[in-house]
């Protein structure tokens, strides 16, 4: 029987059935729990080839696969990395050579991390070669590479692709240095372009090889832009940078420069100026938040389009009759309700490779011919999801308790009234310059798939809104943070989308200290609180975490949460445990490098000596959230029984 006429029965039926037989249609949560196969992808310099990241069915294992544009069934090669390991970067050198940056996925929660290696691979999976990284006793000049102790990244390549492609790197023995490498992919050689005597710098090259910017965050910290003048560096001063000044690319004259830029503090926009940032012209803005996606045409590259990065994205043109703005709005219209993104362009212009997501779609991948129109379907990311069953997503604004606006993504449950839900407060992780926003979220969806409200906050610290927003979140981790979160339940409860008698906060990271700490401050408010991978110690992140490992690290925690021992523990849910007046569900990996498993072990010792009630899932093996499908599945299981013994059964 297929789907659709079982839900056709199913209908006509209803009357005569059990309530409870209907639970039969829940989603199963396997498919919240499952890996991606294929991501990231990127089409070769002649549009005949892609190459993504491919995860074997565990998640455990991980290639670089390439495939043809007109077959794939089957990968024309495939390059094995480690168990663990997986391509964070992918970029073709030429039309037959990548190079490929290695990273690891510590747990669910946090992105792939970079490992600092740059590997390079032939198309046909031939010459495979290691460019630079700590393992330097392999590879065509292992011999003379022993100096190479350090991070290398891609940052950028020559347009058009000539097999070089440029290397930032930095010396694990002298970090107050940041230099960048023209690199030949196929010979494995390397000349020095750019060399800055500060840590952790990206940087921007000119047309003649050059590096022209160098920017970042130093050690201690601080937002930093550099211009290449007279052979030297000059830093530039506050009023250049303004509060996010960051270049992006060279005007097709090279005469000028594409920049991200705010004024004050505000949010990002995209402007186009000279070079030593005079005659500034703005090319786009949005009031309330930062200019998100940027849509950019072939070689020579041109921004067209741009899209906030708050709200449902709806592209603003920038010159909305250059023939790709109109191809762009032409696509939009063959997928309602989706967001279209052009990823890149063959160097002819004659291929363009697209995704289309949205809010209850985690994307597909297609290619188009920009001649002919003709498009071809490549892969969707979880092909077994039905963006048909999944909830809507509906960003809102609402007014924090001292004025200020901020924005709310509710998912509401399929098929539902917005009207006196049980909610889910989930709080997003960061918390510094990270937000949530409109597309596809798998904890979102999966908490409405089984009938609850999720409401999700980009409360002060948040990513999105500009430097000034984010850092009003600095030293309010506990305070502030928490006083957005509980504002938004406030608000949901007041326009009646949240029945006050049924809800509980759920998060993972900083969103599982929130839950603790929103409970904390609001007493009566919530009636369960989950904590997942959760902060509970402040003062234990000076000492335990990979974040206080290295000297920016401890400058980022010094900035964000302070060194006052008093303030610490006043934020800290463990020592403030007795305030704690719901039942409680910590879950923790007991190799989390981020949020140790001491974190968790000290919240649960708290919770004993306040006698107060909690339910405990630990897994051996597991980082930063659980990365095993079967633990992930046993997660949303306990999580689900968990809610509805404490809120009852969604909607």
């Amino acid at each position: 029987m297929s789907y659709r006429f079982a839900r056709a029965m199913l209908s006509a039926a209803c009357l005569l059935v059990p309530v409870t037989a209907i639970a039969a249609d829940l989603i199963p949560v396997e498919d919240f729990a499952r890996h991606v196969m294929l991501s990231q992808p990127t089409l070769s310099p002649n549009g005949q080839y892609i190459a993504v990241n491919m995860n074997d069915v565990s998640g455990d294992s991980h290639a670089l696969a390439i495939y043809n544009v007109g077959e794939m069934s089957r990968p024309v090669s495939m390059l094995r990395l480690p168990k663990y390991e997986l391509a964070v970067g992918i970029t073709w050198a030429s039309n037959t050579r990548l190079v490929v940056e290695k990273g690891k996925q510590y747990g669910s929660i946090d992105k792939p991390a970079a490992t600092g290696e740059v590997l390079a691979t032939d198309l046909d999976g031939k010459h495979q070669d290691y460019l630079y990284g700590f393992e330097s006793n392999y590879g065509t000049r292992a011999g003379t590479r022993a100096t190479d102790r350090g991070w290398g990244f891609v940052d950028g390549q020559p347009t058009p692709v000539n097999g070089h492609f440029y290397m930032a790197t930095q010396d694990w023995n002298n970090r107050d240095y940041s230099t960048l490498y023209d690199v030949d992919a196929g010979k494995n050689t390397r000349h020095l372009i750019g060399q800055i005597n500060v840590g952790g710098m990206s940087f921007m090259v000119g047309a003649e090889g050059q590096a022209h910017y160098a920017y970042g965050f130093n050690d201690d910290y601080d937002y930093v832009v550099y211009h290449q003048q007279n052979g030297g560096w000059a830093k530039m001063s506050k009023s250049e940078v303004g509060g996010s000044f960051a270049p992006i690319f060279f005007t097709p004259d090279q005469r000028r420069v594409y920049a991200s830029y705010s004024a004050g503090g505000g949010p990002a926009a995209l402007v186009e100026q000279d070079e030593n940032g005079g005659n500034r012209k703005l090319l786009a803005n949005d009031g309330f938040s930062d200019i998100g996606y940027i849509e950019w045409t072939a070689l020579p590259y041109q921004p067209f389009a741009t899209i906030p990065a708050a709200g449902v994205p709806t592209p603003s043109y920038i010159d909305p009759n250059m023939p790709v703005a109109k191809l762009h709005r032409a696509l939009g219209l063959k997928f309602p309700g989706s967001y279209v993104h052009f990823i890149n362009f063959s160097e002819d212009g004659g291929k363009l490779l697209f995704g289309v997501s949205s809010d209850r779609d985690p994307g597909t991948y297609y290619l188009i011919d920009t001649h002919n129109y003709k498009v071809i379907k490549l892969f969707a990311v979880e092909p077994w999801i039905d963006p048909a069953r999944m909830a809507e997503r509906r960003p809102l604004r609402f007014k924090a308790s001292d004025g200020m606006e901020l924005e709310a993504i509710l998912t509401v449950p399929r098929g539902t009234t917005l009207a006196n839900l049980p909610m889910i407060l989930l709080p997003h992780g960061g918390p510094i310059g990270v937000q949530d926003d409109w597309f596809y979220d798998g904890d979102a969806q999966f908490l409405a798939s089984r009938g609850y409200l999720v409401l999700q906050v980009n409360y002060r610290g948040s990513g999105g809104r500009g430097v000034g927003f984010k850092e009003a979140g600095y030293l309010k981790w506990g305070t502030r943070i928490q006083q957005d979160l509980i504002d938004g339940v406030k608000w949901a409860i007041a326009e009646n989308y949240a029945d006050p008698k049924r809800i509980c906060v759920y998060g993972g990271s900083f969103g599982g200290y929130s839950a603790m700490m929103t409970t904390i401050r609001a007493p009566g408010m919530f009636k369960c609180a989950v904590g997942y991978a959760g902060i509970y110690d402040l003062a234990m992140m000076y000492k335990k975490g990979d974040i206080q490992e290295d000297k920016s690290g401890r400058s980022y925690l010094s900035t964000v949460i302070g060194k006052n021992d008093a303030d610490l523990a006043a934020n800290s849910p463990d020592k403030l445990a007795d305030k704690i007046d719901v039942p409680v569900l910590l879950v923790h990996g007991e190799d989390d490098k981020r949020a140790p498993f001491a974190q968790a072990k000290a919240m649960r010792a708290a919770l004993d000596a306040a006698h107060k009630p909690y339910e405990w899932m630990s897994k051996p093996g597991e980082g930063h959230g659980f990365y095993d499908e079967k633990n992930n599945v046993e997660f949303y299981n306990v999580l689900q029984a968990f809610l509805e013994k404490h809120i009852g059964k969604g909607v």
